[in-house]
């Protein structure tokens, strides 16, 4: 049987491409070995972002308790937290694969869902290998890899899913660990101290090489969610390297030698290895398509398009921006990329990111790390959570909202940064403008809902043109305004006229 395009892998880049390829009225096969939704749903996006709102939860119920009945208490157990997790995991399956189920019983036959392992064996040809070993060759016009990544191991570390996990076992376990080191201080292993030092029940350690958490941002972020960690008990083992990690005694036993030359032995009850994820590149069949890995597990390519012409590579075979929006992004743009509806090339300077820690982050485009690193001439916006009504009204005021434009009359934006209660929602408008390339004009006088958070988007725009309500010049520290020319030196702007 011959098929338009093949695509291996159901996570979100490959389930995006095959939708798209059936909106085309394209014949699809859609092979997935192991789990629909991929790491987007299982172990990955979605369970580890409802684990964060539970605990969110939780540790707010807690501070109210705190403050209005001191002498209430609440007791969580991890089972039921778990519970909550595969249900919304549950839900979200049905919502993917009863789709499927219903577009494969439609008399077009247009679309086949495949439970098995898909091999290139020419750049027309895929076999398959199903559960039963039997074995399926298929013919197809363009081919879509889209096999994800997992994550990434260390040989000396004695991984075993359950006592020392990655991110994949952490629902292996049965209740709230005493205790736990995370090796690891980049968004994931940071999202996970944060979740399980909101529940509550768990002393976390954190193992940083580094000197600060989160290095590619900038530092008043970085303090923020540092100082959160700080007043919640994780102890962050700064400028350290695991010299050892090891199973003793059903506990997890690690050495620590850090710069100055100190040695430290821990014990701890779990472990997780949070050290970024390695694409799933192997066992595919590139070399019989002269398709070959690079250093870093991902397949050399031209926007999706690999030397092969009708062999694409989506999602975290692609790119380094490994996210499930963008990940469904360039399942949607090959396929269009293939069948002629679009010439233009992908841009990422527009990507939209969030980081489940306390508080919340978000952002799009530049931060003034990279601003300074590129030399860029900027002009940058702060205001504190402290001065947005809706915040104040939450009472939770820890926060901010920091905008970049060009230092120039067009005041292009190039990048926002949202720390706090209600940081994902605030950052769309102003995505839209850098990838509309357009100046700070367009909201300025866009009249937002009150009380609102966005409300403080609003007045960083006013203080970019010299008209806020509120003057930088009464409250320093909580407005803030400056400028920074191509050779990185900084001025405060007290007024912007």
């Amino acid at each position: 049987m011959e098929y338009d395009v093949c695509v291996l892998g159901g996570g979100p880049a490959g389930y995006a491409a095959a939708m798209r390829a059936l909106d085309l009225k394209k014949k699809v096969i859609l092979i997935e070995r192991n789990k629909v939704g991929g790491a987007g749903l299982y172990n990955g996006a979605l369970s580890s972002k409802t684990f964060w709102e539970l605990s969110k939860d939780i540790l707010s119920t807690r501070k109210r308790l705190q403050h209005y009945s001191p002498d209430q208490h609440i007791r969580v157990e991890f089972k039921e937290i778990l519970r909550q997790v595969r249900e919304g995991i549950a839900q979200r399956r049905f919502h993917l694969e009863g789709q499927l189920e219903t577009l494969q019983n439609l008399k077009d036959n247009s679309i086949r869902f495949v439970k098995g392992s898909g091999k290139i064996l020419s750049s027309q040809e895929v076999e398959i290998t199903l559960a039963d070993s039997t074995t399926e060759v298929i013919r197809t016009q363009n081919i879509i890899i889209a096999t994800g990544s997992s994550p990434r191991k260390l040989a000396s570390i004695p991984i075993d899913e359950r006592i020392i996990v990655t991110s994949d076992g952490v629902e292996s376990f049965d209740h709230f660990p005493r205790s736990i080191v995370i090796l690891g201080a980049g968004v994931i292993g940071c999202e996970w101290a944060t979740i399980f030092s909101n529940f509550g029940y768990t002393k976390v350690n954190i193992i940083d090489k580094a000197d600060r958490i989160l290095p590619f941002e900038d530092d008043d972020i970085i303090e923020t969610v540092e100082a959160n960690m700080q007043r919640q008990g994780i102890t962050i083992h700064k400028n350290s390297t695991l010299v050892k990690m090891d199973i003793v005694d059903g506990e997890v036993e690690y050495v620590l030698e850090y710069t100055d030359g100190r040695r430290e032995i821990h014990r701890v009850e779990k472990a997780l290895v949070s050290i970024g994820r390695v694409p799933n590149s192997s066992g595919i069949g590139l070399e019989n398509v002269g398709l070959s890995v690079l250093p870093n597990g991902q397949i050399a390519n031209n926007d999706g398009q690999t030397s092969v012409s009708n062999i694409y590579v989506v999602g975290d075979l692609s790119t380094d921006v490994a996210l499930v929006n963008v990940a469904e992004l360039e399942g949607r743009h090959v396929v269009e990329k293939m069948y002629g509806l679009t010439h233009t090339p992908l841009v990422y300077n527009n990507v939209s990111t969030i980081m489940f820690v306390q508080p919340e982050v978000a952002g799009v485009g530049m931060n003034e790390k990279r601003a300074l690193k590129e030399k860029k001439s900027y002009k940058c916006v702060k205001i504190r959570y402290d001065m947005i009504p809706r915040a104040i009204a939450m009472r939770n005021n820890n926060g901010f909202f920091k905008i970049l434009v060009t230092n120039d009359d067009a005041m292009t934006i190039l990048g926002m940064r949202a720390v706090g209660v209600h940081a994902s929602s605030a950052i769309q408008a102003v995505a839209l403008l850098i990838s509309m390339n357009k100046g700070v004009e367009e909201l300025a006088d866009m009249i937002h809902p009150h009380p609102s958070i966005i409300e403080g988007i609003q007045e960083c725009i006013r203080m970019l043109l010299g008209k806020s309500v509120l003057k930088p010049e009464v409250f320093k520290g909580m407005l803030q305004c400056k400028s920074c020319d191509e050779n990185g030196c900084i001025n405060e702007i007290v007024y912007l006229r």
